[in-house]
């Protein structure tokens, strides 16, 4: 169970913040607040500003379900690090394999017109390299989510599926998930230690991560990551003592 990382993280912040370290935030529920539009996303200025001051200080990473052309829209400044679709979009092999993921992509969606999955309320988003179903505005139906999950495990070829916040995510069967992902830029970029900030949907993914290297926090309360902040709002807080020590250091 996460603890709160004001009353009982500062020993790790110490311990894990330094120079050079990789700081990685997901953007949907994290750095920018859940909209009832996911278009209409964006990332609040108060922490925008101290998320470009902390790009000064470390290397910074934002990551997300979303393309990395559609983040790179929404953050006003270019991390150092962007990663999309899952993690498909920023790792070493994704130029190899992006055609198959494209390819696989378009015959989903078509798959998924052809049995009239488009209705009232529900959406579906090419990402490119993984399809996006939006289910937030569809009407309340408790046996919706059962039922996309019938029609997409008769999908050829057969998807991953990936719950996000009021979307059901479908990739290629054999990419990695986010936790080998992280790990996988922690190692590439050289950074000896690392902080990944998520939401409810990624904190399974964040156990994952060993913690001598990295410090895992969970917005909205408790979870399997290591810490957690109570409520989205401090994450601002959390950006001022990395700031503040990575200044220090």
């Amino acid at each position: 169970m996460s603890l709160p990382l004001f009353a009982r993280g500062a020993a790790r912040l110490d311990k894990i913040v330094r120079r050079g370290m990789l700081c990685a935030f997901d953007f949907d529920g994290v750095l920018a607040p859940v909209v009832k539009d996911p278009d209409r996303a964006g990332i609040p200025p108060v922490i925008l500003r101290r998320l470009m001051t902390l790009s000064e200080l470390s290397r910074v990473a934002v990551v997300s379900p979303r393309s990395v052309e559609d983040i790179a829209m929404r953050v006003d400044f270019m991390p150092e690090f962007v990663v999309g679709n899952h993690g498909m979009e920023g790792h070493p092999d994704f130029e190899r394999e992006s055609g198959r993921y494209h390819a696989l992509c378009e015959e989903w969606e078509k798959q998924l017109q052809e049995c009239a999955l488009i209705g009232p309320g529900i959406r579906i988003e090419n990402r490119g390299c993984s399809l996006a179903v939006h289910c937030r505005t569809a009407c309340s139906d408790n046996d919706l989510e059962p039922r996309l999950m019938k029609i997409f495990g008769g999908l050829q070829p057969p998807p991953r599926v990936v719950a996000g916040k009021y979307a059901l995510n479908l990739l290629p069967g054999e990419v990695p998930g986010k936790g080998d992902m992280l790990e996988r830029l922690r190692a590439t970029c050289g950074a000896v230690s690392a902080l990944y900030v998520c939401d409810e949907v990624s904190d399974e993914e964040a156990a994952r991560l060993r913690a001598d290297q990295w410090l895992t926090v969970r917005v909205d309360g408790p979870g399997k990551a290591e810490f957690c902040l109570a409520h989205r709002l401090e994450l601002a807080q959390l950006l001022d003592m990395l700031i503040q020590r990575l200044q220090e250091g």
